[in-house]
């Protein structure tokens, strides 16, 4: 399992001497907030497109709802949160990375306020409230739980009123274009338009996690792993593929969709409940409900099936009724529609797949190992996160590398000059498929109940190998041009991330952060404090 037999680096056939070209100096794939905050920065030297999949808006910033993690109380300290995140990474987090991002938040944050975002205040002073794993209350929220939403119309605000910035909504970036181990550009595609190339001197990746590849996820219906996929076709490094990290906490009503409950409920005091109304998490950590994600998502699904049950529940009624309405308006609504007052009833809640903390590998620049190429947020792996990611770091993250990425694009020399952009690429027609005509959502279904069970919050060996059997299998059928749509690419993208994840998996044959091995119950440092990276399907064992 260590090479891949056929290794494609397009997905379509294509001639870019017969397409539409279009022509920018930074190209940005992405619109959450590692996307946007590079856009607004680069553009400082030069013409910036962004490209979004969907609308603008529709990406997992916008659906944030815990806070940002940042140190902006004299009673915090820089070392606190720094050590918080090196304890909830288990040993695979860069220092280095961590001790700059944390130190960089304070000032993140005030440029976000002077962009025009409105944190919540009491008495003029900021508010924070504290979620697992933090040692502080640290975490700043906005419209009680809408943070994400805040800080994304915030940017989408400036982004659409900078002179050098250009929004293109509605277009699927398939793949990207590299010569020389540079990165020239992307095929994309827009209906009605089709194919196109759009050229750039430097583009970033912004794309978001893959979410959706599970069958339970918090995640917004275009986390479908595209970037990560397009990354590995293209030569990019990928790590730490294995740590997908389980939100404890999203609504279980049947029928619905899962959607995330914030872990800073827990965080003001919600309490979880098994079905016959018993508190459960002291039992399982001393620090309960405000344990690490990966300890409380283990925890419930140990409660559920020792009780036999499909949930647990999340219980508020305790908190008085004008600070809970008040603090969480979005959580009180989303439960309301469907029946549930949480002031006198308990939430149904469930584990759901969440974040990505593996990804495109990138320096502290955020450059990948391919020449103007860069990564920022769930789709990339700067070394923050580690094994688990400390809750409400990932806004900080985007942030922070969107910033360092958008100034190194905008100060560098050779992005002020024309550049060669004139490369031919071309993609000859694949094979068509020996296979009869295939129900891509079935493909869909089938791989996404797969991963929920043999590659979940729970693994073991010869769970995760029929995994990587089926996938492999199922990958055969996918051919060219009898997919050249939309949801065919996604496909494709989504067998080719979760083999890379099934593979990554089954490589280490230990326990370690949200990667759990009933097999391998022990955390062997001696043996696996390494990452495990990817490149054109060769494995390799990086030490920390």
């Amino acid at each position: 399992m260590t090479t891949e037999k056929v290794f494609k680096n397009y997905l379509v056939s294509f001639d870019s001497n017969r397409l539409k070209h279009i022509y920018t100096d930074t190209l940005i794939i992405g619109s959450g907030v590692g996307g946007l905050s590079a856009a607004i920065h680069a553009a400082e030297g030069g013409s910036v497109l962004i490209v979004s999949k969907s609308k603008i808006n529709e990406n997992s910033t916008e659906y944030a709802q815990g806070g940002i993690a940042a140190c902006i109380s004299p009673k915090d300290s820089f070392t606190k949160h720094i050590n918080d995140t090196l304890d909830t990474g288990h040993g695979l987090c860069d220092k280095e990375i961590v001790s700059g991002v944390v130190r960089e938040g304070p000032e993140r944050i005030e440029e976000l306020i002077k962009w025009g975002a409105n944190f919540d205040k009491e008495n003029g002073e900021l508010v924070c409230t504290k979620e697992g794993g933090h040692s502080f209350t640290r975490i700043l929220r906005a419209r009680g739980d809408s943070t994400g939403k805040e800080i994304e119309d915030t940017l989408i605000n400036v982004v659409l009123n900078h002179p050098n910035i250009e929004v293109f909504e509605y277009m699927f970036a398939i793949d990207f274009l590299i010569e020389n181990n540079s990165c020239k550009g992307i095929l994309a595609w827009r209906e009605k338009e089709g194919k196109i190339i759009i050229r750039a001197k430097s583009v970033v990746l912004a794309s978001g996690g893959c979410g959706q590849v599970y069958r339970e996820t918090s995640n917004p219906e275009v986390s479908t792993g595209d970037g990560i996929a397009m990354a590995y076709r293209a030569g990019a490094v990928l790590q730490d593929l294995e740590f997908m990290q389980f939100h404890p906490t999203t609504l279980y009503v049947v029928g619905a969709e899962r959607i995330l409950i914030s872990e800073t409920v827990r965080g003001e005091g919600g309490i979880l409940r098994n079905k016959y109304g018993e508190r459960f998490m002291p039992k399982y950590d001393p620090k309960a409900e405000l344990a690490p994600r990966d300890i409380v998502s283990k925890s419930i699904l140990h409660e559920i099936r020792k009780t036999n049950y499909t949930h647990v529940f999340l219980d508020v009624r305790h908190i008085p009724k004008e600070k809970l309405c008040k603090r969480f308006p979005k959580i009180n609504k989303l439960c309301a529609s469907f029946g549930i007052d949480i002031t006198k009833e308990l939430i149904p809640v469930h584990p759901s797949a969440h974040y990505i903390i593996g990804g495109v590998k990138v320096d502290k620049q955020g450059r990948t190992n391919i020449k103007n190429l860069y990564a920022s947020g769930e789709v990339a792996c700067s070394g923050l996160h580690g094994a688990n990611r400390l809750g409400s770091n990932s806004l900080l993250e985007g942030l922070v590398f969107g910033n360092r990425i958008g100034k190194h694009i905008s100060s560098r020399s050779d992005n002020k000059k024309t550049g060669d952009l004139s490369s031919c690429f071309v993609q000859k027609s694949l094979q068509n498929s020996r296979y009869g005509e295939l129900d891509l959502e079935d493909v869909i279904n089938s791989l996404r109940s797969i991963m929920w069970r043999n590659i979940g919050i729970e693994r073991e060996g010869k769970y995760i190998a029929e995994a990587v059997r089926n996938i492999t299998h199922w990958s055969k059928y996918i051919i060219d041009n009898e997919f050249s749509t939309p949801l065919g690419w996604e496909v494709q993208n989504m067998l080719t991330v979760t083999r890379l994840i099934c593979i990554s998996a089954s490589k280490r044959s230990e326990s370690r952060g949200v990667h759990y091995r009933l097999d391998f119950p022990e955390c062997d440092d001696e043996k696996w404090k390494k990452h495990i990276t990817v490149c054109k399907g060769k494995y390799n064992f990086e030490s920390c």
